[in-house]
């Protein structure tokens, strides 16, 4: 397929790298499509680093990226969040059950896990379990809306696939007849964001992923060309029974051409 877009849109882990590794050809991939003045963002659905440990991550691997370039899901729902609260007229009270490193993120707004507006739920590892699960149940249940960084099925570790927080928010969303505001990939205004971070039409851009869902499933419903990798949590027998068809399938980044 024959595609020159103005703005590529990039996956982090399992596309460009797997765990501190960069997926070999990837580098020069960026550069090149650089070399011919194609716009590049970066967007990830990782909710346990911030977005300075990110940009920092890539350049000591050996990317190279602006500040400005790489979106995340808690920016996302910090920016959501501030129109929200402007909306209101008044200081949000939120419960932000994220990881300590993006705690922060969301310092611009009341902390209260009693009687939160909106409970702001990311990766939290571990710190499940069933006394905490009950606990967000009843300040759903008394009104508390519910904001998932993501909805992601499952992800790329070292160790091989791993459940993901969609487990727990799809649960949520049953038990409390809530549906959650879901602020990462697949969601369409996470994607606006980024074409409006650009200034560019969907139709001039391209989504490069290894999830058929979040990555190249979210890029089509906006228009967005699709291409898959088959690194990183790629699995031949989901691709196959999946709804989603993607406009590209590639063996790696690295074979990426645009002309």
């Amino acid at each position: 397929m024959n595609i020159r877009p103005r703005l590529v849109l990039f996956d982090l882990d399992g596309t460009l790298y797997v765990g501190d590794t960069p997926i070999p050809g990837a580098i020069d991939c960026l550069a090149a499509l650089r070399a011919q003045g194609i716009a590049l963002r970066f967007l990830t659905n990782t909710t346990t680093k911030s977005q300075q440990q990110l940009v920092g991550q890539l350049r000591a691997m050996g990317f190279t990226l602006g500040d400005n370039e790489l979106i995340s899901a808690p920016v996302a729902a910090r920016l959501a969040l501030e129109k929200m609260q402007q909306q209101a007229g008044r200081q949000l009270r939120i419960w932000p059950l994220v990881a300590d490193a993006i705690q922060p993120d969301f310092s611009n707004f009341v902390i209260d896990e009693q009687q939160p507006d909106y409970v702001v739920l990311g990766d939290i590892g571990d710190r499940w379990d069933l006394a905490l699960i009950n606990r967000l149940f009843q300040v759903m249940h008394s009104g508390a809306e519910l904001i998932a960084l993501h909805k992601g099925r499952f992800w790329q570790t070292g160790d091989g696939l791993k459940a993901d927080i969609g487990f727990f928010v799809a649960g949520l969303e049953y038990v409390c007849s809530k549906n959650a505001l879901v602020m990462g990939k697949p969601n369409r205004d996470f994607f606006q964001l980024i074409l409006d971070s650009a200034g560019v039409a969907a139709s001039d851009a391209l989504m490069v992923g290894d999830d058929i869902d979040s990555d190249v499933g979210g890029a089509q419903q906006m228009g967005i060309v699709g291409c898959l990798v088959k690194t990183g949590k790629f699995r031949a027998s989901y691709f196959a029974q999946s709804s989603v068809c993607p406009d590209m399938v590639l063996d790696s980044v690295a074979d990426l051409t645009v002309r």
